[in-house]
């Protein structure tokens, strides 16, 4: 797999070069590397969550997968527990 990605990566590269001249084929090429970026790290984002839950029921549980940022903020808002600050009054 990992020999598919530098083919297909070397190709893309060599197309930019060879179409550096038309504008309209440089942004056509520079969309399809976006996707292509965005591809990846779709499919790395679910190589990670497979492996954490493969993880979590090898252990029965004992490591449950950490939880993300996001979703730590999505919890704080639906809770209302925003950081607060830490000074009492007197």
């Amino acid at each position: 797999m990992k020999l598919n990605s530098l083919g297909a990566t070397a190709l893309l590269g060599l197309s930019l070069v060879m179409l550096s001249g038309c504008d309209q084929a440089e942004k056509s090429a520079q969309q399809l590397l976006g996707k292509a970026s965005e591809s990846a790290k779709q499919v790395i984002d679910d190589t990670h969550q497979a492996a954490e839950q493969a993880l979590s029921d090898a252990t029965k549980g004992l490591i449950a997968p950490p939880e993300r940022k996001q979703d730590k903020q999505d919890n704080e808002e639906q809770e209302g527990n925003a950081p607060e600050s830490t000074s009492q009054e007197t």
